[in-house]
This record gives C-alpha cells, structure tokens and sequence, in this order.
C-alpha cells in the first residue's frame, strides 16, 4: 500500500499550522517578559551596561518547548563544520525560510517552527525593541542559524556591522539538565573601544552562557565588538543565532531610504578603518637601507663572502647554506617558485641551545593573559579584530591608548630599531636570544646571503620576533599595500618567516592543524580595478588538496626558514592558536622591499 500524496487543499491547511496567534506566540515565552516592571528593569540595566548597549535574560522560552527545540536539532538538523580564518564552528543552514519547507520536513521540527515563530513575532519583537530603545524591527527579513560549538571552537573579534542589522542575539542550549561552567570556555566577551572602529586588546566583560538564556545588543558599528571564547571541553555549546533588520517596505516603522543609508553607513565604517591605521601596531613600516648599502647589495652577484662576512655568517647558519652551490641551487628553486623552505637553517649548536632556552623559558614562565601583562621588550600586537600576538620591534613600548598612541605616532620621538641596545636592557635571556637573531638578521652579511639566495636586492627592511600565545593569538586575512614599489623597485615583497616554535621539534604537535598556528597565503581574484570580488576570501579548506586558492601552507616549524615573494593579491593569515596547543607559536618575521637585476639592468 502506497503512501497517499496529500492535496494541495490538505497541504495549504497544514501549513496554517505554522502560523500562531497572540495567545500561542505569548504561550511560547516566560511570562515574565511581557511585564511592565520587567521591561523598565531590563530597560535600565541595558542603558547602564558596558562596554556598550547589551542584556541577557534567563529562562526566556518555555521550559518544555526548549528542550523539544534542543532534541529535534540534535535530531533532525544536519551541521556542517565551517572553518576561516575568524571562526571555526559547526553550522546548520539558513533558518530564515523554515516556513518554506514541505510538510514532511516541517513536521519533524514543530517545537523549532514555533521557535523561530516567537523570535520573530511582533511581541517578541516589541519587548527586544522597548528594552533596547533600537526603534522597530522588521518581521519579514529574517536572518537565524543553529551554531554549534565544540572543543576548539571559536570566533574572533567582530562587531557584526552588516547591512541593515539592527539587533543581534544568541540563544543558548548547552545542556539543560548541567550547568556550563566558566572554565568550559565558550563565553560571550565584549570589548570596549580605544575609539569607534578601534576595539581594546583586551575584552571587559564576560557571559558564561546556560540553557534558555538569551544575550543580544544593538549592532553599533565600530562598537559592538564582541568574540567567543574557545570552547575548552567535550561537550556541545549550541545555541542559535540571528539578527533582527530594520523594517522593510510595508512593515510599522519602515522608513524610506533607511535600509540604504544603514548599508552605507556599513560600508563608510569599513572604509574608516583604513583611516585608523595609526591605531594598528606594529605598522608595516620598512626602514630604507643608507644608499651606499644598497649599492654594495648591488654588486653582490658571484655568491663570495669575505673572510669576515663568512665567519659572522656561520655564527648563525649551518654552513650547508653557506655554500656557493647550495646557493645557486636554492636561488634557481626561489625563481622558479617564488617560494623556498630551508630546513634546518640554524648552525646546530646555536639552535640546540636556542631550542632549550625557549623551552625552557614556556615551562617556568607563564604566558601574559592580558594586554597589561606583557612586559617589555614584548609589545602586544592591536587591535584584536585585526590581530593579536606579542612582538619585539627594537623600540620602546607605551601604553594602548588614544593618548599614547597619538604620542607614539605624531608627537613623540619617531624611532628606528636598536636591537642591541635592547638586548642590553633586556632581563631574560630567551629574549636575548631573540634580539641577537633579529639584529644578525639585519646585519650586512644577512642582506647579502639574501641577495645569493634570492637574486633580488632589498632596499628596506622590517624586522618583528613574534609570539602566538595558546587561546588568545592569531593575525586575521590581510594583504599588502597595492603599491608597493618605489622607483625602480618591484611591486611585492621578499617576505621570511624563521619558524622557531620550540614544542615543533617534535612535528607532531602540530602537523595535524587541529591546534592552529599555521600560516596560509591564498591568492585572491580581483576585477579590473584591482578590488577583491571574493565574498569571503578567508574561507579555506584545508583538507582538501582541489582548493587552488590556497597557495601556501605552513605548521609551526622549528629551525625552519620559508623566503616568499608576495605581491598584492595575495594575502597571508596566521590562524589562532588553541588553548590545547603544546605551546606557543615563536617566529621571526621579515619583510624587505626589492629590485631585481632586470630593474637594474634597465635603468
């Protein structure tokens, strides 16, 4: 016996089963938050708050409802892990068009369909819009997923600043018959700003998030800045999340021209932050080399060193790399590829002990959890919805602040890098040790040994040694400037990354990339006035060897250098690291401006 389809009369009747009236819809929620007294103390609460307008409330749905909502996701709902450089998560599909679905999907998910019903209903939406004071919000455009969270996943520093958000809010359904403690990870933490657009390293409050509580604040571009907190333990944070819009066409409160203008505002605050970048540290500032330098760097053609050069040089580097041969061999690889990864680049000696100091220095000191903590010769890397990670640049630090840094920028002593004399007043010696490699890595010899290795004369130069704490590090998807080059030169960058991770000497710690840490460089399409067209360039799979975007990939590496030219399509990432990693991810970095022997052959 067959399964008899049902009419069009019969389906058009079960699908008014989807739809609620005002005594379903408030049936759905605690009572409580219809309230008068209610309202007014959530309403006070949230204008008080900090670091910018938020509220939560506990208990919000219906008891029985949620936890059918919880069995019938678990259940019914298939989640795809989603992993880019700001996030990695599980996720289900659009939400958005439940009321979409046939009849047999539908019928799998009536505790969900009465959710999403209530979320966007116009009592829910009257009670979100008075307590915020955010004006009226749209029932018809509709924006919800299911997220969710376990061990190592996070996602990083954003303000949700897109298009014509008005509100957003999260939906928590950990577990409802155990508490998620704080030490589970997975909280909600918001940041506050230095200025709009500029959020401070450092979050200042916390939501540890439990079942049927719901968090939401206003989207206020360049404010709202929030993150969540990795999630430490085997168990699944979920929660849905969503955004209520501004009234559309034909809705209360719809405002002509509103959606237009809350778009352009959007896209006004992006194109702000390129002039914010005094507050972006460390800057990619290159220092010129003095011309007569770069005039020797010129004549450095037949791979020879002096006596002297030869004796600084393998000081540092095995002498492997020091040999005309290997250079001439590694310099036809770097011009066929554009890439080279020399291993084992240290002088033995000199690496052991570099290893078994910096290891050293992870076991007996504890990492800096906070902006505040880390003490100099280190600086911490802002602001964190670009990156965060501890350097070493060779000048003085400051405090992170909107004094200080318009001191720094436009007022104060404009320095250049003394790695010496830093080292001198440096107390530790893992530090030390890292100051002696950046200043060998600017040395004249090291330029030369460039020159040979590469084939390109570099004309400037910046030098960082950097440091990726577990749980708190990473650089977002970023390019280079389109212009790079001045007179004369190339429009790309010779860029080195000494990998100096000290757990990778064993590669197992992190081969596997469940830990984060690696670098990725992907290429990006662009149109004919050289803008990116990609909607989400950072998405990555790393997983899958058919992803030609992806051009580059590293793990952490210990005495392991990669040399790469980069132009400006290309642009480079390092992804967070984990709270479980085995340690921190230590590097040097360089970037050099170059001319070629071609250029200098034309001129």
């Amino acid at each position: 016996m067959t399964k008899r389809s049902p009419s069009a009369s019969e389906e058009s009747n079960k699908r008014q089963d989807s739809t609620f009236n005002h005594d379903q819809i408030v049936s759905f929620f605690n009572s409580k938050i219809f309230l008068d007294d209610f309202q007014k103390s959530l309403k006070t609460d949230i204008t008080e708050s900090q670091p910018y307008r938020w509220g939560t409330v506990t208990q919000l749905f219906d008891d029985t409802l949620l936890r059918n909502v919880r069995k019938e996701v678990l259940n019914e709902i298939a989640f795809t892990k989603k992993e880019t450089d700001i996030y990695k998560v599980f996720q289900s599909g659009d939400l958005a068009n439940l009321s979409g679905l046939n009849w047999d999907d539908l019928s799998r998910l009536p505790s969900l369909s009465k959710l999403r019903a209530g979320i966007y209903s116009e009592e829910f939406r009257d009670f979100i819009s008075n307590v915020t004071g955010c004006g009226k919000l749209s029932g018809v455009k509709t924006d919800l997923s299911i997220n969710t969270y376990t061990k190592g996943c996070h996602l990083l520093t954003h303000d949700d600043v897109i298009g014509s958000r008005r509100v957003s809010f999260i939906l928590y359904l950990p577990d409802p018959d155990s508490t998620w403690k704080p030490h589970y990870g997975g909280a909600l933490r918001l940041f506050p700003a230095i200025v709009p657009n500029v959020p401070k390293a450092d979050f200042e409050c916390k939501l540890t998030p439990q079942f049927n509580q719901i968090a939401f604040f206003t989207v206020q571009p360049g404010l709202s800045f929030h993150d969540v907190e990795e999630v430490r333990v085997d168990k699944q944070r979920l929660s849905i999340q969503g955004w209520f819009h501004i009234p559309q066409e034909g809705e209360k409160g719809f405002v002509p021209g509103e959606q237009e203008a809350t778009e352009a505002k959007s896209t006004l605050q992006q194109l702000q932050t390129k002039e914010l970048q005094e507050y972006d540290f460390p800057k990619p500032i290159r220092n010129d080399f003095a011309a007569n330098e770069t005039k020797v760097l010129e004549k450095a053609q037949n791979g020879a060193f002096t006596e002297a050069e030869y004796e600084y040089l393998k000081t540092f580097l095995s002498e492997s790399y020091l040999k005309p041969e290997m250079m001439e061999k590694l310099q036809n690889a770097f011009i066929e590829d554009s890439v080279i990864e020399l291993k084992e680049i240290l002088e033995k000696k000199y690496a052991d002990a570099l290893q078994h100091t910096l290891r050293t220095t992870e076991l007996e000191k504890r990492v800096p959890q906070t902006s505040a903590g880390v003490e100099f010769p280190w600086k911490c890397a802002v602001p964190p919805h670009k990156q965060r990670f501890m350097y070493i640049d060779g000048t003085t630090d400051f405090e992170l602040t909107e004094e200080a840094i318009n001191h720094v920028n436009n007022v104060g002593p404009q320095q250049l890098p003394n790695f010496q004399l830093v080292k001198r007043l440096a107390d530790e010696e893992a530090d030390k040790k890292m100051l002696d490699l950046l200043s060998f890595m600017k040395s004249a010899a090291f330029r030369k040994w460039l020159v040979y290795i590469t084939g390109l004369f570099p004309t400037s130069d910046q030098l960082l040694a950097r440091k990726f704490r577990p749980g708190q590090d990473f650089i977002l998807a970023t390019t280079t400037d389109k212009k790079l080059a001045r007179e004369g030169e190339l429009n790309v960058l010779l860029e080195a990354t000494l990998g100096l991770t000290p757990t990778a000497v064993n590669p197992k710690n992190w081969e596997s990339g469940d830990f984060g840490g690696y670098e990725v460089c992907m290429a990006l399409n662009t149109d004919s006035d050289g803008e990116f067209e990609d909607d989400d360039p950072a998405i990555y799979k790393a997983s899958d060897p058919s992803d030609d975007s992806v051009l580059y990939t590293s793990q952490c590496k210990w005495n392991t250098m990669s040399l790469m030219l980069r132009d400006p399509s290309v642009l480079k990432f390092v992804k967070y690291v984990s709270i479980d990693a085995k340690g921190s991810r230590w590097d040097i970095s360089g970037q050099w401006n170059v001319k070629s022997n071609d250029e200098e052959e034309s001129t």
